[in-house]
């Protein structure tokens, strides 16, 4: 009987233990919570989708009523994403930081049917999975199409996917590249026939590395040294190495992958105010100031003057200038530029330049690129612009 009693003593105090530290905790942290209809004795799974796979958080067998609430450690140096499931299906999710997000639906149809609130990049990844879910029901149907033979369904299928790659880059990663429901739709894929297409595909497309480089760039800006834009990085590296290779097959040579560097800058090919159309990454070996501008804004006959001086006193050393208009009226950016002796370029809604504009505070602004193709400082870190640039050449 004492010792009963003596066990029971040292189970009490080291339960009070545990509550102590619990309540000692203040690790910052996320919710997720809200009501699943129609799903008792489902296995609601609660998982993080690291760079190394899902991994379970935490998991609840429904009741009738089908509430829940899961908390986890918030995430660090850069948005997470999680998921929750049931079975296959799925609701994904992104979290900046302690916000509690709300997850309301109802099984079989959670997928495709719920309502989510508490992070407007979770609104996003929702119209994404209904894009992505349409496209591949879009794209079996062809390929179940008993009409159809030979290379057409393929064929039907690779127009429905570059269309829909240049509406999302346009409308999702390129608008806003900073953002996490543009890092999600770069992981984007369809599953046709049980095999597996993704989206956007650095290795096999060369017009696919770009969106990559666009988000990497801005997520250095906002979440310098994440794992997460460090990956995007390694991705984006891999397909230039990859698409060089290719090309110098293509020509007939041999390219050792050592040998392709790696440009950290988005290339911008833009038509001049000559008809000519001009890639910044032709510039590497100079220094150039990338310069963002709107000729109908007061400010502008100012600011470029200040420019001229520059281009003067630097450009015998190095210094090149691609500055982009951001005007609308094309007309009146070509009567504009037509004196000025550098590189003038125009993109009248923004849609190559977002990646840049996104991690600008406004425009008029500067970025300084160095000799090999990297882009050595943004607007944030320019503080005095002539001597920033002498430092470089």
């Amino acid at each position: 009987m004492k010792k009963n009693i003596q066990r029971l003593v040292r189970c009490a105090v080291m339960t009070a233990a545990t509550l102590l530290v619990a309540s000692c905790d203040n690790t910052p942290k996320f919710q997720v919570s809200g009501v699943i209809t129609q799903a008792a004795d489902s296995l609601l799974i609660f998982e993080d989708m690291a760079l190394d796979g899902p991994q379970v958080i935490d998991s609840v067998r429904l009741d009738a009523e089908g509430a829940f609430s899961f908390s986890a450690k918030a995430p660090e140096g850069s948005p997470g994403f999680y998921r929750l499931r049931i079975g296959g299906q799925i609701v994904n999710l992104a979290v900046d930081s302690t916000e509690a997000i709300t997850v309301n639906a109802s099984f079989p149809t959670m997928a495709s049917g719920y309502a989510v609130e508490g992070n407007d990049d979770c609104k996003k990844i929702k119209e994404l999975t209904l894009r992505q879910m349409d496209l591949q029901a879009r794209a079996q149907a062809v390929a179940s199409d008993p009409h159809l033979t030979g290379d057409a369904p393929a064929d039907s299928i690779y127009r429905m996917m570059e269309r829909y790659r240049k509406e999302v880059s346009t409308n999702y990663i390129y608008k806003e590249p900073m953002k996490a429901y543009a890092y999600f739709a770069l992981f984007q894929g369809i599953a046709v026939n049980q095999a597996f297409l993704k989206i956007f595909d650095p290795l096999s497309r060369r017009d696919d590395v770009r969106p990559f480089q666009a988000v990497a760039t801005s997520w250095d800006q906002f979440y310098p040294n994440s794992v997460r834009s460090q990956n995007l990085h390694n991705i984006a590296m891999e397909g230039l190495k990859t698409q060089a290779i290719l090309r110098g097959q293509d020509n007939g040579l041999q390219i050792d992958p050592s040998m392709v560097s790696e440009a950290t800058l988005i290339d911008l090919p833009l038509v001049d105010n000559k008809g000519n159309i001009r890639h910044l990454t032709d510039l590497a070996g100079k220094v150039v100031l990338l310069d963002f501008h709107l000729f109908s804004a007061d400010g502008s006959p100012a600011r470029i003057m200040s420019l001229r001086e520059l281009y003067n006193k630097y450009h015998d050393r190095g210094l090149e200038i691609y500055q982009v208009s951001l005007d609308e009226d094309e007309h009146f950016w070509k009567t504009q530029t037509a004196a000025l002796p550098w590189i003038s370029v125009h993109d009248s809604d923004g849609a190559r330049s977002g990646a840049y504009l996104a991690a600008a505070p406004g425009v008029p602004c500067s970025f300084i690129i160095g000799r090999n193709n990297e882009v050595v400082m943004g607007p944030a870190q320019i503080k005095d612009l002539d001597s920033d640039i002498a430092r470089q050449l």
